[in-house]
């Protein structure tokens, strides 16, 4: 199952502020990982609507998707702005990515199966490159894991609507298509699939092939609070339930690996626990490894090339649940630094600075996301004030 908060429309006009702070230690340091700081906050552009995905070229110029509202932004120097692309009416556009010029970003519908990869090169009119909402209809990658109860019996599944807010008790990958982040590289773009549950690789032919799939969740104990919120029947207590995994973006390390950052399925909030996850995925043979888990809302990551760190922004994290940066350990896993940072959506790592999206999701009232997002850089250092931190590891595989 999967019930996110991350759909909404445009909202009216408000404003907000960014709030940085101190970063703190969070479950233990690491020695070897030279630690992070942060210098002043430079903002680059403000009034975005939902800025969930971003890219920074080789050029250091910045293209963010402003998602819901259907366009593809570039902030040029001096806060110029320039309109690179429209999405029709009713089509979101994200997973924003470049290579030699071209850049590669995404249109979908998800409610009706419209998900299509398009490349915008350097002279001309953007072109579909692949249609993978018709690839997801063919092929449905992720119909090999099975979702749902774990072990329930057959007589209480009955009592499960399929038609309810949870949907079956019990039930394998759905067809369902949200392209949300996109790498590309020398051998194709690396599409990470939110709604297929996977990783895909796009050809500069066209051909989509399917990278993995990944795992569903660890099963949740269901209490009679969790089942009373999802309409569940009183017989359901104290089964295992295992949502989708839920990828958001994809990144290449410095080892080859794609690095992969996941919603937890679910609820995105903490109110299951922090269940939001980073995986490594070997692009030449599908296999998948958990490297970090415990974050809440973690929709997007950055892999320094140099130390292998993993910077992770976590959209609902921090104490408050306003929002956070973490940095992760490529040897132990664990969170080493985080810091406070509002409603942080999309993150890169170049040229020696952080580039972040921040106030990405702030909802009104009703809901839907305020035009107040921003884009934000910060130049960085390691603790002795060294630039022993470097760039996304996806710069060296281009």
């Amino acid at each position: 199952m999967k019930r996110t908060i991350l759909v909404g429309a445009v909202a009216a006009l408000a404003l907000a502020t960014v709030a940085v702070g101190a970063p703190a230690q969070a479950g233990g340091s690491d020695h070897r990982l030279p630690g992070l700081r942060l210098g002043t906050a430079t903002t680059l552009a403000t009034g975005l609507v939902s800025p969930l995905s971003l890219e920074v070229d080789q050029r250091g110029r910045v293209d963010v998707a402003q998602n819901f509202a259907g366009q593809l932004t570039r902030v040029g120097p001096g806060a110029t702005r320039t309109t690179l692309a429209t999405a029709p009416t009713g089509l979101e556009i994200g997973a924003v990515s470049s290579r030699a010029d071209s850049v590669y970003y995404a249109q979908n519908d998800q409610p009706n199966g419209v998900a299509r990869l398009m490349v915008l090169p350097p002279r001309g009119a953007a072109r579909q490159l692949a249609d993978l909402g018709a690839y997801e209809a063919r092929v449905n990658p992720d119909r090999v894991n099975g979702y749902g109860f774990r072990g329930l019996p057959s007589a209480c599944a009955a009592q499960v609507d399929p038609t309810g807010p949870a949907g079956p008790a019990r039930y394998r990958g759905v067809v369902d298509s949200h392209p949300y982040a996109s790498l590309a590289q020398r051998e194709g773009v690396y599409v990470a699939d939110a709604g297929g549950n996977d990783v895909l690789r796009v050809g500069y032919d066209g051909r989509v092939s399917t990278v993995a799939v990944l795992p569903p969740q660890p099963p949740i104990r269901v209490d009679a609070a969790t089942a009373a919120e999802f309409g569940f029947p009183a017989c359901v207590v104290g089964y295992g339930y295992a949502f989708e995994p839920v990828p958001t973006d994809v990144e290449r390390g410095p080892d080859g690996w794609l690095y992969v950052s996941t919603l937890p399925g679910g609820p995105e909030s903490a109110s299951l626990g922090a269940r939001g996850s980073v995986y490594k995925v070997n692009p030449w043979n599908g296999a998948v490894q958990r490297v970090a888990t415990g974050f809440v809302g973690a929709t997007n990551l950055a892999v320094d090339q140099r130390s292998g760190a993993v910077l992770v922004t976590e959209l609902f994290g921090g104490a408050a649940g306003t929002g956070q940066i973490s940095v992760v350990s490529p040897w132990s896993g664990r969170t080493v630094q985080t810091f406070a940072v509002s409603s942080p959506a999309a993150i890169e790592l170049r040229n020696g600075a952080v580039y972040a999206t921040t106030d990405a999701f702030v909802p009104d009232e009703t809901g839907n996301p305020q035009p107040i997002g921003k884009v934000v850089r910060w130049s960085i250092s390691d603790s002795h004030n060294h630039s022993r931190w470097g760039d996304d590891g996806a710069r060296g595989w281009q």
